[in-house]
């Protein structure tokens, strides 16, 4: 590092012209240290030095009179010694960085190896200059269209529930371009990943258009990996930036220059909108919303001093064309989620099962909810689709993901049964209905009735109805009675009591009739 140029020695003839110029021409320590060519804080401290030694002015004037005034001010005659000898300033900087350091404490471990050098005040003022020769600072000019920084106020808004009384803070979502400083807010209730993506809609809806990238903050919300070099997204913040073919681009942590066009415009909301809204009440964020965008018309309306337009009139003019068109439909707000194949070949999704093919048994799918539809993907290609049930139970289930052998089970009713069985015949029909009917739950009788109806293809459907006759007339209602009756070859005989009237064979075991 170079060695600092030496100041001016400062004489006891100098000391004096500072005291004559305070106290008789009445000049500043600013006017002072330019005509003398010194610091200004060298004459602040011989200012200081001479209220505390009691001088007055005029000092008086003789050969021993200037030997006195330097004891009276330092302490000893002659000049004291000074050790120009200058600390690391790099490492004093990264000491400042640890908890509990200070300047006085690292000024003070200086001065313990150097008992003659700097004093204080120089201390910390070549802290501060090698901080800013260190830290230099970029400054980013947008070109148009090229970004839109988001990010959120600090003070929220008080919203009053006229229901219950209780208050809640509504956060205050900002959005500005890059190039032409258009400010968009907007009051939600939280900076939740549902907020978050609609005020992302929302800022672009109001812009009419889209920029190539969005610089947000790191919201956990929305980054599921705060890496500046790689960051992650969480999925529907990355299927967002899709849906409007756009980028994302999270900021560092506590950098606040990477994105220092919307903290400027965070500033300007808190001072233009938010100190304005300070005295009102207010019950809804839609009555909230509706006086931020009566402010932000002034605002954005409002001619620029040192630009001399507004920011709508620099928008119309450099941005508005540059910006890509909004996609065909506002994106959707959607969750993703994981969830394994039950081996019901269902998966849970809030607390409801939805079905999948049933040779995706034990894979892990991914789940995308909306407030409509539930849509199920395996290999990012879309395996099922639901109507998303209100109603947080039940099973929710499609015939084609099941097996063969389960699709034979699915449609299992009394009235789907005893449909199927009326296109063998009549008797067929009254036969399966009395299966079912005559036992305490329908439930019982699926097993016989299906076992009945298998019985057609084997001995066709005019046997079989011939059978189930016979098998009414005796009152045998059961599957293995008109199985017997069928391999015996009894159905091809006609019954004794074919013309006689209905005796009691043909009512069933409560009396009721099976015609009723």
């Amino acid at each position: 590092m170079p060695r600092r140029k030496q100041a001016r020695r400062t004489t006891v003839r100098d000391i004096r012209t500072i005291l004559r110029l305070t106290h008789e021409e009445g000049l500043s320590v600013r006017e002072i240290a330019e005509r003398l060519k010194i610091g200004k804080s060298s004459v602040s401290t011989y200012l200081l030095r001479a209220r505390e030694a009691g001088l007055s002015w005029p000092l008086p004037v003789g050969a021993d009179e200037d030997a006195k005034l330097e004891r009276r001010l330092f302490g000893r005659a002659g000049r004291p010694p000074r050790d120009l000898s200058e600390p690391d300033w790099a490492l004093v900087v990264r000491e400042l960085k640890r908890k509990g350091v200070t300047l006085t404490l690292l000024w003070q471990e200086y001065r313990a190896n150097h008992p003659d050098g700097y004093g204080f005040t120089w201390f910390c003022e070549q802290v501060a200059a090698f901080r800013q020769r260190t830290s230099v600072a970029f400054r980013n000019r947008h070109a148009a269209g090229a970004v839109m920084q988001t990010d959120y106020a600090g003070p929220t808004v008080p919203v009053i529930d006229p229901a219950t009384g209780v208050i809640h803070p509504a956060q205050i979502f900002v959005a500005v371009l890059g190039a032409s400083n258009l400010t968009f807010a907007h009051a939600s209730s939280s900076q939740q990943l549902p907020d978050l993506i609609d005020g992302q809609v929302r800022a672009l809806t109001f812009y009419g258009g889209v920029t190539k990238a969005i610089v947000c903050d790191n919201l956990k919300s929305g980054v599921a990996k705060a890496l500046w070099f790689e960051p992650t997204l969480t999925a529907t913040f990355a299927a967002m930036a899709e849906h409007y073919d756009t980028t994302i681009l999270p900021t560092r942590s506590r950098k606040p220059r990477d994105k220092g066009r919307v903290e400027g415009a965070v500033l300007i909301v808190e001072r233009w909108i938010l100190a304005r809204l300070r005295n009102r009440t207010f019950f809804s964020l839609a009555a909230l919303n509706t006086a931020i965008a009566e402010l932000l018309e002034e605002l954005n309306n409002r001619t620029m001093r040192h630009v001399g337009k507004s920011r709508r009139e620099l928008f119309e003019e450099i941005e508005r064309a540059a910006l890509k068109p909004l996609p065909a439909v506002p994106f959707e707000y959607a969750e993703w989620k994981s969830a394994k194949v039950h081996p019901d070949y269902h998966v849970e999704v809030d607390k409801t099962f939805y079905s999948v093919p049933h040779r995706l048994i034990g894979c892990t799918l991914q789940v995308r909810l909306t407030h409509r539809v539930v849509e199920i993907f395996h290999d990012h290609q879309r395996v099922a689709s639901h109507v998303r049930r209100s109603q947080r139970s039940g099973h929710v289930t499609v015939n084609d993901h099941m097996p063969k052998a389960h699709q034979r089970y699915a449609n299992t009713t009394p009235a789907n049964l005893i449909g199927r069985a009326t296109q063998i015949g009549p008797n067929a029909a009254i036969l399966v209905e009395r299966m079912m009917r005559d036992r305490p739950h329908p439930e019982q009788g699926y097993r016989s009735a299906m076992g009945i109806l298998s019985l057609a293809p084997r001995y066709g459907s005019q046997r079989l109805d011939a059978a189930c006759e016979r098998a009414l007339t005796i009152n045998a209602i059961s599957y293995s009675s008109v199985a017997s009756i069928l391999k015996s070859g009894l159905d091809r005989e006609r019954p004794q009591a074919e013309h006689a009237a209905p005796t009691p064979a043909h009512t069933n075991i409560r009396g009721r009739s099976y015609y009723q």
